[in-house]
């Protein structure tokens, strides 16, 4: 390197950034004692913006682009006028590139279950986890906000405050959203715009924006979950004595497999298959023979429906079909009124709905015109 080359290198210098951690937020240019030559270029790319301190004070925020550091071309974006003319060759400004790009793939979940009133189970407890992405929007407030005068900041550094943020925004959102838990996996795209608008306003306080949030998942507690699970059951099964015999010759089947069981074993399938074959009989023998009939088991009640009302651009409920039958004895449910139930698609009018539309049976049409 010649003698001119070494001198240009002491009067020019080149500032810019990249980054290859990929978790990076904010980075300060370090320079032995911040001091800046007269005449530097400042190279900043996409996705990255520079903001310039100088004396304590922020200066300047510099888009994606090429400037020369002269006084003649140095913007000037905030109140702290003429910052640029009072610097003398060096002049000391600490300078902070921040990234601009999105943060992806963030995780965000309840640590502790969230309650609330479902129409159908009463009160309940949930978890929910998903993702989230996260960009600077806002890169002077940012970094007067949170970052201050930190060399090397990281997303680690702030997520963990907007993880608060999202679970204390959803907990708001889903307890008030009104769709019942067995609804809820259908509308986790509703529920992650829901909460994405709410927590739109603190985390611009930081300059910050969430430009995506994702629910992953919604569920309910164990027992919850066992309770649901046996239900479920139940409906498939149907006829409960042919799901007995179906279990017994499972049963029958695991003990045959089992050779450690012994005569133990054996006893045992031989035990289920006579009660089996007892049982078998005793449908099959006439009515009032030496066997009898087996009575079957009742099939488990049906789930009575609970109704939401909209009037006047609000929900209420939800409501019984006993307390609807006394609001259409009052007058205050009509035909035209629009309602909803679980598993119904959209809001109805009430007389198109057959469950309800006997309600209106009992009193007399509204009369026919002149």
């Amino acid at each position: 390197m010649g003698i001119f080359d070494f001198l240009s290198g002491q009067f020019i210098d080149v500032i810019h950034w990249t980054d290859n951690t990929r978790d990076t937020m904010v980075w300060r240019f370090e320079r032995e004692g911040h001091e800046i030559k007269y005449g530097a270029k400042l190279t900043v790319r996409e996705g990255q913006a520079a903001v310039f301190v100088h004396e304590g004070q922020l200066a300047d925020v510099f888009t994606p682009g090429l400037y020369m550091l002269e006084t003649n071309n140095m913007p000037i974006m905030t109140s702290l006028q003429h910052w640029d003319h009072g610097f003398k060759s060096p002049f000391k400004s600490e300078i902070y590139f921040v990234n601009t790009t999105r943060f992806n793939n963030l995780k965000w979940g309840t640590k502790n279950p969230i309650i609330l009133r479902d129409p159908e189970f009463g009160p309940t407890r949930l978890r929910a986890f998903g993702t989230y992405t996260v960009r600077v929007g806002d890169p002077a407030k940012f970094l007067t906000e949170i970052v201050g005068t930190d060399g090397e900041f990281t997303m680690d550094e702030i997520s963990f405050q907007i993880r608060n943020i999202i679970v204390q925004e959803f907990s708001r959102s889903i307890a008030s959203s009104g769709i019942p838990v067995l609804d809820m996996a259908a509308n986790t795209a509703d529920l992650g715009k829901l909460v994405a608008a709410a927590i739109a306003g603190p985390v611009a306080e930081y300059g910050l924006t969430i430009p995506e949030l994702y629910v992953e998942n919604i569920s309910l507690p164990p027992a919850v979950e066992a309770a649901l699970d046996k239900r479920t059951s139940a409906g498939i099964a149907g006829d409960l004595g042919r799901f007995t015999q179906y279990s017994a010759a499972e049963a029958m089947t695991e003990a045959a497999k089992n050779p450690s069981g012994g005569g133990m074993g054996a006893g045992l399938g031989m035990g289920m298959g006579m009660a089996m074959a007892n049982q078998m009989s005793a449908q099959s023998g006439p009515r009032g023979g030496p066997w009898g009939v087996v009575p079957q088991a009742p099939p488990p009640p049906p789930v009575e429906h609970v109704w939401h009302i909209a009037e006047g651009g609000k929900t209420h409920g939800p409501y019984s079909k006993a307390a609807l039958g006394r609001m259409a004895g009052d007058g205050k449910l009509s035909r035209d009124t629009t309602v909803w139930t679980a598993g119904q698609d959209g809001w109805m009018r009430a007389e198109d709905v057959a469950e309800l539309a006997q309600l209106f049976t009992v009193l007399p049409p509204p009369p026919p015109p002149a």
